[in-house]
């Protein structure tokens, strides 16, 4: 592979190698050698509202060379010194590639891939830059793409090719892992960002994007970084409305909606370029359980728990009391509802009528 003609004078390299160059001055100290990494979890976020996203507290640990934590500092430093061959090589990596080139690095190996993406996830973090950055790659989906919108990419050679998302007849254009270069042309009136695979897909058999001269979108359940960056992307570039299609329950309003509109804890050092500050909440709420007699689950244990963590924890529920109010009267009923409840009424009714109803009302979605 070709060796980048930036090397050194690339910023994640020179993060890099500043790093280790600071754990051999401590060594040539004699002093215990250690890392200061954010602390990656929701209690160390505040939701700013006039940024628009959870932003990172600025509490840190510090991880120091110690009997016990001496494999998980060596696999800090053998993670970071693959990112900077993979820089400099002008190369890259799957996530899952990481995990299988670390069984070379013998004790320092992981034994699965989870402990692989939390190594990785603190050297992001630690650096504030984005495994992509890293050049480390997700293999995850990026999510499905319908309706008024070209996107100009660049193949290979350099030439550019424009993908119109008109032109798929029942498929759909797919966001692929790296969004950052691609350009948009579109006269969408607004963004429609759904949780499941077959909600779009009822959509997209309805022509729903072209009666309505939307953008239809499908996060495919949590909606991945290159998604929401997509999303972002779009969003910031039209500059139209993002409406959000989710599951009536606690996972579809924290773990999917919450997260693409401000971020996670986790990855709250990239809230900045990985959330959709404006977008809104479409549905399902548990007010169109009752409005449309929609049929519902009981909520579960964990239902309850996510729930009532989320009054008591999260920063941005604590700052909505609409929020508050709509998860009350969530855990008040009991139940849960998925998107595909509205089947009861006809295949085509939440084409006909709860998506035209709601959108005549916009000003009364959930923020």
């Amino acid at each position: 592979v070709a060796r980048s003609p930036r090397g050194e004078s690339d910023p994640v390299v020179r993060k890099i190698t500043d790093e280790a160059g600071a754990i051999y001055q401590r060594i040539q100290r004699k002093a215990k050698p250690q890392m200061k990494l954010p602390i990656r979890s929701l209690s160390n976020v505040k939701y700013r509202p006039k940024a628009g996203y959870f932003q990172l507290s600025g509490r840190h640990k510090i991880r120091t060379l110690t009997v016990n934590t001496v494999k998980t500092f060596a696999q800090t430093l053998k993670m970071m010194a693959l990112s900077k061959e993979l820089i400099e090589a002008n190369d890259m990596a799957t996530k899952r590639e990481a995990y299988y080139i670390s069984k070379n690095w013998g004790k320092a190996g992981f034994s699965e891939q989870p402990e692989s993406d939390t190594i990785m996830d603190d050297v992001e973090a630690m650096f504030g830059v984005n495994r992509e950055q890293l050049k480390f790659v997700p293999e995850e989906k990026g999510g499905d793409i319908a309706g008024n919108l070209v996107v100009i990419d660049t193949d290979s050679k350099g030439r550019k090719l424009r993908i119109d998302c008109t032109k798929f007849g029942s498929g759909a254009y797919s966001i692929p892992s790296e969004v950052e270069n691609l350009q948009f042309q579109s006269k969408a009136k607004f963004i429609l960002a759904i949780e499941t695979a077959g909600m779009f897909q009822r959509l997209v058999k309805y022509d729903y994007w072209e009666k309505n001269n939307c953008i239809l979108i499908s996060m495919g359940g949590v909606p991945t970084r290159a998604c929401r960056r997509f999303i972002r992307r779009l969003s910031d570039k039209l500059k139209v409305p993002v409406y959000a299609f989710v599951d009536g329950d606690p996972y579809g309003y924290f773990n999917i909606y919450r997260t693409l509109k401000v971020g996670s804890g986790r990855a709250a050092h990239l809230n900045e370029f990985f959330c959709v500050p404006k977008t809104s909440f479409l549905g399902v709420t548990p007010q169109d359980i009752k409005d449309y007699k929609l049929p519902t689950h009981p909520l579960k244990e964990v239902d309850i728990k996510r729930a009532k963590d989320a009054l008591k924890n999260d920063p941005f529920v604590i700052h909505h009391k609409r929020w508050q109010a709509a998860i009350n009267q969530m855990l008040k009923m009991g139940v849960r509802v998925e998107q595909q409840a509205f089947a009861k009424h006809g295949l085509d009714f939440v084409v006909k009528e709860y998506l035209p109803a709601k959108l005549k009302n916009t000003d009364k979605f959930l923020p």
